[in-house]
């Protein structure tokens, strides 16, 4: 590979070569390069999904953070909107002046759908430097943290937020679910607490322990669950294995603190 690449180890028998320079494979064409780029997304999504190490998976996003909006809207990828819709469908008197917190925050893809919807105190965390960069770009949140979900508390005090949404980030080598403690731990009593997951082949043991781990705090009197969504287009599937009718499924939980 030449100097415009960067490589991480992301198995002992894989390595991920990812852009070095920003906007590399940016389109140059939009029509023509949204059906040609789609195979190189998939491989650079399947990539993603792949690595289970959490220092790599870091490394990973701040080298996609350039791309990456451009690249999950090529995927079809919809979680934010239907997270953010679950939310105030299920709760349709959540004040605009609701506080929220926006958990692996990523570019800002959540934030963009609560703007929308009319919500404006937003605050965002992420473990990759280089997804909040493009986060603050955005001028959508009012704070902004770096926060590694699992190996280190959130930064804010107890029964800080009205709301707190995590969009795309439980999975395998993101965060674990010994860290959902923590998002009630930051909500207010009678607060939400909105979660998704990807519900595909290879993510499923990952689901299945997420499961227990909510199911737990629901029997403990921690919370009650309001809503779990199941979604068949999730976004485009990566390979045959994973696909149903080429997506994968997901799924939206969304649970009030007790009081």
């Amino acid at each position: 590979m030449g100097g415009d690449f960067a490589r991480i180890a992301t198995r002992p028998s894989q390595e991920l070569w990812i852009p070095r320079t920003p906007g590399r494979f940016g389109p140059l064409r939009m029509a023509q390069e949204e059906g040609g780029r789609l195979p190189e997304v998939l491989q650079q999504v399947g990539v993603a999904h792949s690595i289970t190490d959490l220092s790599q998976k870091l490394q990973f996003y701040d080298f996609w953070a350039p791309n990456y909006d451009q690249d999950v809207a090529v995927l079809q990828y919809r979680a934010p909107s239907l997270a953010v819709d679950c939310l105030t469908q299920a709760i349709p008197h959540l004040p605009p002046t609701a506080l929220i917190l926006d958990v692996a925050c990523g570019t800002g893809l959540v934030a963009a759908e609560l703007q929308v919807r009319g919500f404006l105190q937003l605050h965002g965390v992420d473990g990759s430097p280089g997804m909040l960069e493009h986060a603050r770009a955005r001028g959508l949140y009012q704070q902004l943290s770096l926060c590694t979900l699992g190996q280190e508390p959130l930064p804010s005090p107890e029964g800080t937020y009205d709301a707190v949404l995590m969009v795309g980030a439980l999975s395998e080598g993101q965060v674990p679910c010994t860290a959902i403690p923590e998002l009630l731990r930051v909500t207010k009593p009678g607060g939400l607490v909105c979660l998704t997951t990807r519900t595909n082949p290879s993510n499923l043991p990952y689901k299945e322990n997420l499961e227990t781990t909510l199911v737990g705090l629901e029997r403990t009197g921690l919370w009650e669950r309001l809503v779990a969504q199941p979604v068949d287009r999730w976004e485009l599937a990566t390979s045959s294995l994973e696909s149903k009718n080429g997506f994968i499924s997901g799924i939206i939980y969304l649970y009030r603190k007790r009081a």
